[in-house]
């Protein structure tokens, strides 16, 4: 129990003394990045869906 308890308080302090947390503006400009990042790789994603979509239908055309 002794250990649990030694291993409890070590967690808190390194999370009170030793993280440093990200400001305000940082976490906005994180999120910004990531959001604006899924955006693009979404789209990118979504092209290339289409275009592979759109060349299986003709080489089937092809075949028909």
């Amino acid at each position: 129990m002794k250990k649990l308890e030694l291993y409890l308080k070590d967690s808190y302090n390194e999370l009170v003394e030793k993280v440093t947390w990200p400001t305000w503006e940082q976490l906005q400009q994180s999120t910004m990045i990531v959001l604006v990042s899924t955006l693009l790789i979404t789209a990118v994603v979504g092209l290339m869906d289409l275009s592979s979509n759109s060349i299986l239908k003709f080489v089937y055309s092809l075949f028909k």
